[in-house]
């Protein structure tokens, strides 16, 4: 076997036997690569000689990443951001490198070594921190747009750094930095210029045609290669790879492919960012890691203070909130996976010692590993650095009058749960919404509206409100989950009223009403309720009709409407799988097991199908009982789950 190709299957064997592990516990899959990079790597089994030569593969990951970011990041919005961009952004980068440089100076008395470790230090990672905004849904929060914009500056500043440090051995190092930089400036001006152009002239025509083709082979050999080419346009002239694709996800930004664009390169991006961080677990040197790991702590803990300290006073002289800016300074406080490029390049150049070296990559590592769950909690980390407001804030809503009872409880004052408040206050209904959201409950209350401060699965609150008194509860929450936790609250304490339950979809319907739910409101099931109302209605059907067809299927909780038919786009998503409910067409050939039987000696409930109808030549037949007979060629519509509809077919067919 091919050693490379050995190599490959060994680092993705490893890989999806992690990542499976971790996410069972709840941690990051990051954290999974890096581990399984530690496990490949030099220092344990030795798989993998020299990571070096998956460099380049990884490095694509960062450069698909940065197109999917430039995706998001219109050029409108990217002038609108220019004050954090290079406000905030250029104020870190700045600051942080002479801070650090100053210390490494203190420290190792060598001016070229230190340049080398501030410049590298002042940099965080935009890969780990991007991932994470988004996958945490904070990247379109104020202090997601603010890290963002620190990032974004420094990938720009990866391209001095990396033209300074080669400079930095030479003997002329004063005066061939400045002509270098300048004529790095004008190289950058002019790629920037001739991508804006060919992102405005040329590539819309082209997806224009390709789109028209309907072919999604050939999108997405389209997309690779507009990421791949803007990014070897760049490094052609001597820039980062990472920056052209950035630009090119920006001109395709504004295009009505966006979503599309970002939807097809994101399996790519993301095997090849696993890869990646798998490339940074190989680098660390465990030797020097555990020797040294109580240094390495406090570099990390010091690092990440004084880039807080620096991100929180620069946001704060912009005007950003005192908690927007300690949470961005708190998600940037790592080194970024441009660091270890520039450390790689430092020891190309002896410009750094091994040992320091490779204490620098175990400082990005554990900076690293620990990022994804500083992000996920940051406004508790944040917390105690803005108490003192945060009470304030609290303390400014006043609480609407709770020593009687409501008539109706609205819990969840989102969009729907707005609504409902109107419509009862339109028709005099006391009642008493709930919700977790100081600023929407600030807002609301000042409105006029009637809206307490809580957490409505918490059991404290639900009693402050007298929710086991009330006889009618709406529960209005967009999520799911947070609707089945608080039903379950509720029905602790109150057994005997109607609670209403807000559901995206069908999917946990039937959970629901096992939890003591008297009616589920799907939102999908009823706009197309109101869609059918609609269009009976322009058809001449009589009102009085309409309503009772729309009565009845609320009261048999939606029966004749549960299951579609599946289809390309459908979400095949491994935790929902087992909760679709599927309809699917089978014809009954001449040697199908099922011909000549009766439904009830097929037992297909035990399959956990149901027949919704059967269509035999012309005539369709809506409503089948146990003793209906199959007849060879009939179209049978089976209902159920993605597997129990397998199951069915095979057996119709086969038995």
């Amino acid at each position: 076997m091919n050693g490379a190709f050995a190599d490959v299957l060994l680092l993705l064997a490893i890989a999806v036997v992690l990542v499976w592990g971790f996410r069972r516990i709840k941690l990051p899959a990051i954290l999974a690569y890096l581990v399984a990079g530690i496990i490949a790597g030099p220092d344990v089994t030795a798989w993998i000689k020299d990571p070096n030569d998956y460099h380049f593969v990884a490095e694509l990951g960062v450069v698909l990443l940065l197109f999917s970011l430039g995706l998001e990041f219109s050029l409108p919005k990217m002038i609108a951001m220019r004050r954090l961009v290079f406000g905030l952004g250029a104020g870190e980068v700045v600051i942080c490198t002479l801070i650090f440089a100053g210390l490494a100076y203190l420290w190792m008395g060598d001016w070229t070594a230190a340049m080398v470790i501030g410049g590298t230090l002042a940099l965080s990672s935009t890969a780990v921190v991007i991932k994470q905004l988004g996958e945490s849904s904070q990247l379109t929060t104020r202090k997601g747009q603010a890290t963002v914009s620190v990032l974004l500056f420094q990938d720009i500043a990866v391209v001095p750094m990396l033209i300074i440090i080669p400079l930095l051995a030479a003997e002329n190092a004063q005066v061939g930095i400045w002509e270098s930089l300048g004529i790095a400036l004008l190289k950058g001006a002019g790629v920037v210029v001739v991508l804006m152009a060919i992102g405005k002239w040329v590539l819309p025509h082209i997806f224009r045609e390709i789109a028209r083709l309907r072919t999604d082979e050939l999108f997405v050999l389209a997309t690779l290669l507009v990421a791949l080419v803007a990014g070897g346009l760049t490094h052609l002239f001597g820039l980062s790879m990472a920056l052209g694709a950035f630009l090119a996800g920006m001109m395709l930004g504004e295009s009505k492919y966006k979503h599309q664009l970002e939807a097809d390169i994101r399996p790519f991006r993301d095997i090849l960012m696993g890869l990646f961080f798998i490339t940074v677990g190989m680098q660390l040197n465990l030797q020097v890691f555990w020797q040294n790991l109580h240094w390495i702590l406090l570099a990390v803990l010091i690092i990440g203070a004084i880039k807080m300290v620096v991100v929180r006073l620069l946001a704060g002289t912009m005007g950003e909130r005192e908690e927007d800016a300690w949470g961005a300074g708190l998600m940037l406080f790592q080194m970024g996976e441009f660091g270890f490029v520039l450390v790689s390049l430092a020891l190309t150049y002896a410009l750094l010692p091994q040992d320091i070296a490779s204490m620098l990559v175990g400082v990005g590592v554990l900076g690293m590993a620990v990022t994804p769950l500083v992000i996920q909690r940051c406004r508790q980390l944040v917390a105690p650095l803005v108490r003192g407001r945060t009470r304030g804030e609290q303390t400014e809503i006043i609480q609407p009058d709770v020593s009687e009872p409501k008539r109706v409880l609205v819990l969840g004052f989102g969009r729907v749960g707005q609504t409902i408040s109107r419509f009862l206050t339109n028709e005099g209904i006391d009642h008493l919404a709930i919700d977790h959201d100081t600023k929407r409950v600030q807002e609301a209350v000042a409105g006029g509206a009637k809206v307490y401060f809580g957490d409505a699965a918490r059991r404290d609150i639900l009693k402050t409100v007298h929710a086991d008194q009330v006889e009618l509860i709406i529960i209005s929450f967009a999520e799911d989950f947070k609707a089945l936790e608080v039903l379950k609250a509720i029905r602790e304490l109150n057994e005997h009223a109607e609670v209403i339950v807000r559901s995206r979809d069908d999917l946990h319907l039937q959970e629901m009403m096992d939890a003591g739910a008297t009616q589920v409101v799907p939102d999908t099931l009823e706009a197309s309720l109101m869609l059918v109302s609609q269009v009976l209605s322009r058809s001449g059907i009589p009102i009085r009709r309409i309503l009772s067809r729309l009565d009845q299927a609320r009261r048999s909780h939606y029966g004749d409407m549960h299951g579609f038919y599946p289809g390309e786009t459908t979400d095949m998503d491994p935790e929902k799988i087992d909760r679709l409910q599927f309809l699917h067409a089978v014809q009954l050939n001449d040697n199908a097991y099922a011909c000549g039987k009766e439904l009830r000696q097929l037992g297909l409930d035990e399959l956990a199908v149901q027949v919704k109808s059967v269509r035999r030549e012309e005539e369709e037949f809506s409503e089948v009982h146990g003793d209906f007979v199959l007849n060879k060629g009939d179209v049978v519509l089976l209902a159920g789950g993605p597997r129990a509809i397998e199951a069915g077919e095979s057996y119709l067919l086969n038995g």
